[in-house]
């Protein structure tokens, strides 16, 4: 998820910008049948005018090639689903992929996630957050690197409306033990099971990782307040 973005349009930086943005939310220009591209890198993204809808919204920060929404948003027509990932290649994958099976209620956007959910995302609009196998950095020297922190958590927090979860799973032992650190000691969330419908449901890589008899973990915390 941390490949360079290169000078495709519809990405934006990893850093922020000016920190006065433009008052209301900016347009999204559709660049396929899912895939949208951001005019502004300030302004929060007309996520409603976009979707053509307001419903509950959920985001998959990094999903890769899509495998787990594809499953998972025909289950759930009432909600949004919003891809978020990185890499060109993979998010091109989804939106080929997304029109044959004709979901109206899925986004995408190439953009970072930390900085989404820092930057753009307004407070209390997201219902739940999915996080699968994100990069886990295995190296000591790089663990500074993984998306789970404790200023992440804290982002998160704002953007989850009251009762919103974020939904984690890996396959890193010690990013699991990492994660449910950064979030038993965050402010304002509660452990809470993961409903049986949804682990029901598996990432592409999961598939891959039961395949070859690799555990996988997972945890969920819940907005409180």
């Amino acid at each position: 998820m941390n490949a360079d973005p290169g000078h495709d349009p519809s990405t934006v930086p990893s850093s922020p910008g000016p920190t006065n943005p433009p008052a209301g939310p900016a347009p999204v220009i559709p660049l396929g049948p899912v895939l949208g591209r951001l005019t502004s890198v300030l302004a929060p993204p007309d996520l409603v005018g976009w979707f053509g809808r307001v419903a509950p919204l959920e985001v998959d920060l990094g999903s890769g090639d899509g495998g787990f929404l594809l499953r998972f948003a025909p289950r759930h027509p009432e909600r949004n689903f919003l891809a978020v990932e990185r890499l060109l290649g993979r998010i091109r994958k989804l939106d080929r992929k997304a029109p044959r099976l004709g979901l109206t209620n899925l986004r995408a956007l190439r953009v970072d996630a930390a900085y989404l959910v820092r930057h753009l995302l307004p407070p209390d609009s997201v219902a739940a957050a999915h996080i699968y196998f994100p990069d886990p950095w295995p190296k000591k020297r790089h663990r500074a690197r993984r998306l789970i922190q404790p200023g992440f958590a804290a982002d998160l927090r704002r953007v989850l409306v009251p009762g919103g979860t974020v939904f984690l799973r890996t396959d890193d032992a010690d990013y699991f033990g990492q994660m449910r650190e950064v979030f038993g000691a965050a402010t304002g969330f509660e452990e809470v099971p993961t409903p049986a419908d949804l682990r029901a449901v598996p990432t592409d890589f999961e598939q891959e990782f039961h395949a070859q008899g690799r555990p996988t973990w997972h945890a969920a915390y819940r907005k409180t307040g």
